[in-house]
């Protein structure tokens, strides 16, 4: 018991000394990022295409890992055919696994993003230009019309990335897919790329402003090949996809 009240005191410090750091260091260069990453991406993706514009993102994503400060460990890399388009999907614990994916994953991809976020400044203006699919989930006609425009770009080693769940885990267990993105797999006939986010959530807890300095690992699984699989067995196929995922949160927690 005293070894732990000393390491309490220890600690308690450089808690503070990190609520300090976050405030004048950390919340201003992160608006500071944002704001150049989002509108120097939209000018190049307007200028030149948005394959170039994306490159911003994964300085946007990198850059404030970086000062955050924490680590990334990626595996599975070897699993990416970089000229073959995916349909990536990743569970979701934390705002920072945004920040993961854009900076870690070395794929050309495009989000597949809440219509709320659209009004979002900066943000949501970028994202559009740069080419990013925003779906209105409480209108299915026009989600649905989102995700058919959003076929249009999904070629030549660009992919989309789905959040499975549709929203941030508050525990990190799984919640349900939604079945948006196995309907555009199947329908493109394109390879399903299962990832594992591990540890963002003890970086930004869900339905908090705290913030940590920590580790997080990106699982990269071998891709799911879509011969075979139907909207008749989606169901089967959605089982298989979170079966993985969850084996990378069981392997790597």
């Amino acid at each position: 018991m005293n070894v732990m009240k000393k390491k309490a005191k220890d600690i308690k410090p450089l808690f503070y000394l990190y609520q300090i750091y976050k405030f004048i260091v950390i919340f201003p260069l992160f608006g500071i990022s944002t704001t150049f990453s989002g509108l120097m991406g939209a000018l190049t993706s307007f200028l030149f295409n948005e394959r170039i514009g994306s490159k911003f993102g994964v300085f946007w994503g990198r850059f404030n890992s970086y000062i955050t400060p924490i680590s990334v460990e990626v595996s599975g890399k070897e699993n990416i055919d970089i000229n073959q388009s995916y349909v990536i999907i990743s569970n979701h614990q934390s705002l920072f696994d945004i920040l993961v994916m854009y900076g870690w994953i070395s794929i050309d991809f495009r989000w597949v993003m809440k219509m709320e976020l659209r009004n979002t400044p900066v943000l949501g203006f970028s994202c559009l230009k740069m080419g990013h699919i925003f779906v209105n989930r409480k209108d299915r006609e026009s989600a649905l019309a989102s995700i058919n425009e959003a076929k249009k770009k999904i070629h030549s080693g660009t992919s989309i990335i789905f959040f499975a769940e549709g929203t941030r885990s508050n525990d990190g267990k799984l919640l349900n897919f939604k079945k948006g993105a196995f309907r555009m797999a199947v329908d493109m006939g394109l390879p399903i790329l299962p990832c594992t986010l591990v540890g963002t959530k003890e970086i930004v807890p869900n339905n908090t402003l705290s913030l940590f300095p920590g580790h997080v690992k990106l699982v990269i699984h071998e891709p799911i090949k879509i011969e075979g699989w139907t909207h008749d067995n989606l169901d089967k196929l959605i089982e298989k996809s979170k079966n993985i995922i969850q084996k990378g949160l069981d392997e790597n927690s």
